[in-house]
């Protein structure tokens, strides 16, 4: 598809996560066996499975199909063709089973007729944060039940930070004068990713939300603040001009070289940073003009039944569905992606006892859908958001006038 809201690599690397932590699933998960393109659940009905992710998931799926009484049988796309693909397999009445979607692709294959409505099932989102109930709704009906959550989150070099007397910032005054203090030498005090595509856009989304920016109309006093702030830093020195280029992965990798003090960036990260074993790091939301609470942009996968005619499969798909979004597979799925149970009370108590996802947790409950305003319009308002960013950080536009002329663009 044209439009994608975050780059397939940032899919890759969220697997990064799942290949280190995926040794503790045979602690959780007994009687899984190796991974495969498909495997026995009991002896019942097969269930076919489509999602982007690698193998390193399967033994989650077969612990469900053994909870339903099903077979599986597991097909991994790669995440760049995964939506024109379910597109051609919904005209030709080929899906399968079970879909997993990005969760901002939902309300785009519901609207074309492919998903069934989860209430069918008995299925719903009740107890999960609300903003991920929304992104896997369209029109009043749920079709996403996602198990696990991510958004983004400030990290900070514990030491670089205690070395300059810096406390973690809580306000935008407070990170321009922290990233000020920090940038000394190849060091600079903050990095994020401004890039030309969905992953600019997701990280810039913060600061723009949280000032009351609004996808509808990018060109408002309020999302002018938020992109002159950003620019300030870079004109301050405190980022680096790369960051136009740089994608997610490539901020982490100058947090972890220790050429910036602070950065934006996901959970998904963690196992990358805790492989550096003399890294000292923690996190904290990112901070806001105000001090108010952060408005960040929710991630994550859902897990769809989608419209194959085949209304007894269908019943066990969704009792599939409604396995993964349980309590304890919520835990189990979290363990093995670095992410957050979406389920509010079962977040909180991984919050405790898994501190590194602290922030992460206190985030998305106030996190919002991309698709929250505009469902499947949503890449429009994405592509003109980052191309703001770069015309601004380009220097071919000063802030006020890149969303202005990113909001006229005809999309």
């Amino acid at each position: 598809m044209k439009h994608r809201f975050h780059s397939p690599s940032r899919r890759v690397r969220a697997l990064v996560g799942a290949v280190a932590a995926i040794a503790t699933i045979p602690l959780v998960l007994t009687g899984c066996s190796g991974a495969g393109s498909a495997s026995s659940g009991g002896g019942g009905k097969t269930l076919t499975i489509e999602d982007y992710y690698a193998a390193n998931y399967d033994p989650i799926y077969k612990q469900c199909a053994k909870t339903v009484d099903a077979e599986v049988k597991i097909n991994h796309v790669a995440g760049a063709g995964l939506i024109s693909k379910v597109l051609q397999q919904a005209s030709s009445r080929t899906l399968p089973d079970v879909l997993m979607l990005d969760n901002p692709d939902v309300q785009q294959i519901a609207a074309s007729g492919a998903l069934s409505d989860l209430s069918d099932y008995g299925l719903s989102a009740s107890g999960d944060v609300p903003g991920v109930k929304a992104a896997n709704s369209y029109k009043g009906k749920l079709y996403g039940l996602q198990p696990v959550t991510n958004s983004i989150a400030l990290y900070y070099n514990k030491k670089m930070l205690a070395d300059a007397g810096v406390q973690p910032p809580k306000t935008w005054d407070e990170l321009k004068a922290a990233a000020k203090k920090l940038t000394s030498g190849s060091t600079y005090g903050f990095a994020m990713s401004n890039i030309n595509t969905y992953e600019g856009t997701w990280q810039f989304l913060p600061l723009f939300w949280s000032n009351g920016g609004d996808e509808k109309d990018i060109a408002t006093p309020e999302a002018t603040q938020a992109l002159e702030f950003v620019k300030g830093l870079q004109d301050d020195g405190s980022m680096s001009k790369s960051s136009i280029n740089w994608a997610q992965a490539d901020v982490n990798n100058q947090f972890l070289a220790g050429k910036a003090a602070m950065m934006i960036n996901g959970p998904w990260q963690l196992p990358a940073l805790n492989a550096k074993k003399s890294l000292q790091f923690d996190s904290v939301p990112i901070p806001t003009r105000t001090g108010s609470a952060t408005v960040a942009p929710l991630g994550g996968e859902a897990f769809t039944v989608p419209q194959t005619g085949n209304k007894d499969t269908m019943q066990l798909a969704g009792k599939f569905v409604g396995c993964l979004n349980t309590v304890k597979m919520q835990n189990v799925i979290a363990e093995v992606t670095g992410n957050v149970p979406t389920n509010i009370d079962a977040g909180a108590a991984w919050a405790k006892d898994h501190q590194q996802v602290a922030s992460f947790v206190t985030t998305v409950k106030t996190a919002r859908a991309r698709t929250g305003e505009l469902g499947p319009d949503w890449p429009k308002a994405a592509t003109k958001i980052y191309t703001a960013v770069q015309l601004a950080l380009t220097g071919k536009a000063a802030p006020e006038a890149a969303l202005q002329q990113a909001q006229s663009q005809d999309q």
